[in-house]
C-alpha cells in the first residue's frame, strides 16, 4: 500500500469519527419543545398552511391545529388552485370553526415558485405576532403551539425550527427519507452554527418554521427567497446572515409528518431539493456526494471483497471494518433519536447508494431545466461552480 493511498484510508476513519462526534454533540444539545418553561405570555399566532391537491391530508393537518390549547391563534390555509377536492373540505371545515380562514390562492406571478407564492399570500393576510408556517402533510399535537411559542420566548430566538417525527412506511420511504436527519445531526454542528454564525451549514425544516414577524418581514420574507428551491434553508440562512437568531430543535412529540408515500414520490421529492441545498454551487456538491460515498460505501464493499476473494476494493481491511462500524453507530444513533426502525442502520449501504442517485438526478434535472414538482415545471436556475 502506497504511503499516498494510506493516508486517504486514514482520512477516512477521521471524517467518520468527527462526523460521530458531532452527532453526539448535537443529540447531547439537540432540545425539545417541552424542555422550556411555560410562557404567561400569548402573543397571537399566525398559524399558516399552503395546500396543493392534499385532498389525503388536509382534514387531518387543519383539525390538529384548531386544537391547540393556545388562547390566541389563528389558522389560515391558502388553497393552491388544487384540482381534487382539497378547497371543498377547507371550506366545511371553515364552517365548523371561526379560527380557520380558507383564503383561494391568486395567480403565480413569473420568477415565483407555487408554494413560496402561497406562503407569501398567506403572510400577507396574518395578524399574528408570530407566524408558524406548517406543512399541510402535518399532523400536530395539542400542545404543539403552547410549547413551542415558550420555547421561542426563553430563547427569545427569532426563528424556530424543528425536526418532525417522519413517518416512513413503505420501502422507498424507510431507505431513503431518515438518511435526511441522519445527515443533518452528523455533518452539521448546530451549537457552532448557532454560536459562530455560520449560515452556510445552517438547516431549517420547512414542516416547521416559526418566525417573530418583525424578523421575518425584516429578511423580506418570502419576497427574498421567491424562487429559490430550499425556501426554508434560504430562509433560516438570511435570519442569520442578518443577525437574527435561530434555533433548531426536536418536535418530534409535537408535530409529526409522512412527505411521501411511495418510492417514486421520494425520488420526485428530493430530486427537486438535493442540489439547492448546496445553492446551485457544483464543486461543493461533488466534493461532500464523493466523500460521503467513498467513507461510507468503499469500506463495506472492501470487506465484501474479502469475503469473495475478488478484488472489489484495495481498502485495508481492519481500517474497513473499523470504518464500517463507525458508520452503523452513526446511523444507528440518528436513527433511534427519530424513532426510525432499529434494522434499517444495518442498510445504511443502500440507503446512501440510493440518496446519491437521486442526488445525482437533482443534479441533471437542475442543468437540463426539467425539474418539476406538484404538476409545475420548475424555471430554470442559475448554477455556479464555487
Amino acid at each position: 500500500m502506497s504511503g499516498d493511498w494510506q493516508i486517504q484510508y486514514l482520512v477516512v476513519i477521521v471524517f467518520l469519527s468527527l462526523s460521530l462526534f458531532s452527532l453526539i454533540l448535537n443529540l447531547l444539545t439537540l432540545r425539545s419543545f417541552n424542555q422550556f418553561p411555560t410562557t404567561a405570555k400569548f402573543p397571537r399566532v399566525s398559524i399558516l398552511v399552503p395546500a396543493r391537491n392534499e385532498i389525503l391530508n388536509i382534514e387531518s393537518c387543519v383539525r390538529s391545529l384548531l386544537a391547540q390549547n393556545y388562547p390566541n391563534f389563528e389558522v389560515i390555509v391558502l388553497d393552491d388552485h388544487s384540482t381534487d377536492g382539497t378547497l371543498a373540505v377547507l371550506r366545511r371545515l371553515a364552517g365548523e370553526n371561526p379560527r380557520l380562514t380558507v383564503i383561494e390562492g391568486e395567480p403565480l406571478p413569473d420568477g415565483w415558485l407555487g408554494k413560496h407564492w402561497a406562503c407569501h399570500q398567506l403572510s400577507q393576510a396574518a395578524n399574528g405576532d408570530l407566524l408558524l408556517f406548517t406543512d399541510a402533510d402535518t399532523v400536530h399535537h395539542p400542545t404543539m403551539l403552547l410549547d413551542s411559542v415558550s420555547a421561542l420566548l426563553s430563547e427569545q430566538a427569532d426563528l424556530v425550527s424543528a425536526f418532525p417525527r417522519e413517518e416512513v412506511l413503505s420501502w422507498g420511504e424507510q431507505l431513503v427519507v431518515p438518511v435526511i436527519s441522519f445527515g443533518i445531526l452528523s455533518f452539521l454542528p448546530l451549537n457552532l452554527v448557532r454560536y459562530l454564525r455560520w449560515p452556510s451549514l445552517s438547516v431549517t425544516i420547512g414542516q416547521f418554521m416559526l418566525f417573530q414577524r418583525n424578523a421575518f418581514e425584516a429578511i423580506g420574507g418570502y419576497e427574498k427567497v421567491q424562487n429559490h428551491l430550499v425556501d426554508d434553508v434560504s430562509l433560516g440562512r438570511n435570519i442569520l446572515q442578518q443577525g437574527y437568531e435561530w434555533r433548531l430543535m426536536d418536535g418530534t412529540q409535537h408535530v409529526s409528518c409522512r412527505m411521501y408515500h411511495n418510492f417514486i414520490e421520494v425520488v420526485e421529492g428530493f430530486s427537486k431539493n438535493v442540489f439547492a441545498f448546496f445553492d446551485y454551487r457544483i464543486l461543493p456538491f461533488i466534493i461532500v456526494l464523493t466523500l460521503i460515498g467513498f467513507a461510507f460505501l468503499e469500506p463495506p464493499l472492501a470487506i465484501l471483497s474479502n469475503w469473495l476473494e475478488v478484488p472489489l476494493s484495495s481498502f485495508p481491511r481492519d481500517l474497513a471494518v473499523l470504518a464500517v462500524i463507525e458508520s452503523y453507530l452513526l446511523f444507528h444513533l440518528a436513527y433511534r433519536r427519530f424513532k426510525f426502525p432499529a434494522y434499517l442502520a444495518l442498510l445504511y449501504p443502500i440507503s446512501l447508494t440510493l440518496f446519491i442517485l437521486i442526488a445525482l438526478r437533482s443534479f441533471v434535472l437542475t442543468l437540463s431545466g426539467h425539474a418539476t414538482w406538484k404538476d409545475r415545471t420548475l424555471e430554470r436556475v442559475a448554477v455556479r461552480w464555487i
